[in-house]
């Protein structure tokens, strides 16, 4: 697998709307039910209210891969570094930018005084799990859900 240059790469937390929206077309590829026009004012509520925060890959100033996370603390684990978004552009995968985004969470999380990093994955994304396990993450329960109707009034 080719790697990528680390003199053209970087990773960096997009925090202004110019760098947020960077990130859209490649966070919706795995979130495609976030309408487009919305994605910017979604992001903003989330990091204003809840401490997600954006990271991306930059290849050639193009943004090749990004992660949505949080930094949370929870009683059976501790300090975490949870990522709600982790995904490369389609036409970049298996290049090394999923890797190189990976790798900086892991260091952010530890920069931050995190204990562990973790992470969900739909059951129906294999490919993404072998690259997963590749990379040292391990299964280790199951996340349950229910839908719920909204609160009478």
């Amino acid at each position: 697998m080719p790697t990528p240059s680390a003199d053209r790469v970087t990773v960096q937390q997009a925090a202004t709307d110019e760098e947020i929206v960077a990130t859209r077309a490649v966070m919706r590829q795995l979130r495609p039910d976030v309408p487009a026009d919305e994605y910017l004012g979604t992001v903003r509520r989330m990091m204003q209210s809840d401490g997600y925060r954006l990271a991306a890959v930059y290849d050639g100033g193009e943004v090749r891969a990004v992660a949505g996370y949080r930094v949370m603390e929870m009683l059976y684990c501790g300090r975490i570094l949870y990522v709600d978004d982790l995904n490369t552009d389609a036409a970049a995968r298996s290049q090394g930018y999923g890797k190189v985004l990976l790798d900086w969470l892991k260091a952010e999380a530890r920069a931050q005084g995190c204990r562990q990093l973790h992470l969900d994955s739909g059951v129906q994304r294999e490919q993404t799990h072998r690259f997963y396990f590749r990379e040292g993450l391990a299964i280790n329960c199951y996340h349950f859900r229910i839908p719920l109707a909204p609160a009478e009034g």
